[in-house]
């Protein structure tokens, strides 16, 4: 009897890993060569946030490149357009969003001083309302040598308001980060294990940004607010590898 039990829950499992399978809505799975796929993937340009050094160049193989099945985005130490250091920021906004589901990459990420890669999501309609109204998910956030992980959210609540959890790890090693977003809550996870969530039921704390189809963002920064800026000990160029990313969504509730 405890076979046969045992053999139904396998099949179960194996079933439902199936269907999740076959619910992927968007992905991009780096087998090419060459730039990021601009069919799935647009640019930042310029000095965009939080008081960054890298100038974020467009279409630069030298910043972003596919190559060997990995996305790879390269922080860079030179001089170009008024600042000292170059890398990429790409993403998906007017190209693909969604609302609700799991979003998830496998990525190894670069440590030193003065690095902050991120994968993460941001309000369709960021464009027309701006930030923190848009809301902000980020999925996986690294900065300098610190043997963690961190996931939020960022959304307006009569001025910017967070809520953020982190999870040890060794960054420098492959993971898979990911969320699942429906409309009760925001979870986290590092390789399928759960780590922080956030209620957005009822669109409770004025949440109302989190019930409206988000895009994809992956970029490396430099510097800024929060890692601050590289010292002696930071090694140029250094790079974020990217293995896929793909997006499920439920075909039924």
């Amino acid at each position: 009897m405890r076979k046969l039990v045992l053999l139904s829950f396998i099949v179960l499992s194996l079933l439902q890993c199936k269907a999740q399978k076959d619910n992927i809505i968007w992905t991009d799975e780096f087998n090419y060569s060459g730039l990021p796929d601009s069919t799935k993937w647009g640019n930042e340009v310029g000095f965009i946030r939080n008081h960054e050094l890298q100038y974020y160049t467009n279409r630069r193989i030298a910043n972003s490149v596919v190559k060997n099945g990995c996305l790879m985005i390269i922080g860079r130490k030179e001089s170009y357009n008024g600042a000292d250091f170059t890398s990429a920021s790409i993403n998906t906004l007017g190209k693909f969003s969604w609302k609700y589901g799991r979003a998830e990459a496998r990525i190894k990420l670069p440590a030193g001083q003065g690095l902050w890669p991120a994968f993460w999501m941001m309000g369709d309609d960021r464009p027309a309302v701006g930030w923190p109204k848009c809301g902000e998910i980020d999925i996986m956030e690294h900065i300098n040598t610190e043997l963690k992980a961190y996931g939020t959210a960022h959304w307006d609540n009569g001025g910017h308001v967070q809520s953020g959890g982190n999870i040890r790890t060794d960054v420098t090693k492959w993971h898979v980060y990911a969320v699942e977003w429906n409309q009760d809550s925001i979870r986290w996870f590092l390789d399928n294990q759960r780590y922080w969530g956030v209620s957005i039921k009822n669109s409770e704390n004025d949440t109302q940004e989190f019930h409206e189809p988000f895009y994809l963002l992956l970029n490396l920064a430099i510097g800024g607010d929060w890692p601050k800026n590289p010292d002696a000990t930071s090694i140029f160029p250094d790079t974020m590898y990217v293995d896929y990313v793909r997006v499920y969504q439920q075909t039924t509730k």
